[in-house]
């Protein structure tokens, strides 16, 4: 089964730019839509963003034109560049394989990402 570790989060202010990566190892990811979704405190976690294999992406409303999703099949690697950060986006992020918006895997322990004021 595929083992997914996510990075990349951090502390940064209000416009600031973060790039998360989300690693894959025991088999590849080539033949599966995949997902980005975060979990702020005292939230349920939501669907930021997905990738077909194909490469056709969709976003939640709440980060459409500032964040997107990528993968590189070769590196085994899905990203969620993330621009003109704001508070509301602080989160601990995770990525999963995904089908139609459903997360496929278990939860990972995440990234976190802090947007401070």
């Amino acid at each position: 089964q595929v083992q997914l570790v996510e990075s990349g989060g951090g502390l940064v202010q209000l416009g600031g730019s973060l790039r998360l990566s989300c690693a894959a190892s025991g088999r590849s990811l080539i033949f599966y839509d995949m997902g980005w979704y975060r979990q702020a405190p005292g939230k349920q976690r939501e669907l930021v963003a997905t990738i077909t294999t194909g490469g056709s992406t969709n976003y939640a409303d709440s980060v459409q034109g500032r964040f997107t999703i990528s993968r590189d099949h070769a590196k085994n690697t899905v990203y969620l560049q993330m621009n003109s950060l704001k508070p509301e986006d602080t989160a601990v992020y995770y990525c999963s394989k995904q089908l139609r918006g459903v997360a496929l895997d278990s939860w990972g322990q995440g990234t976190q990402v802090t947007v401070s004021s």
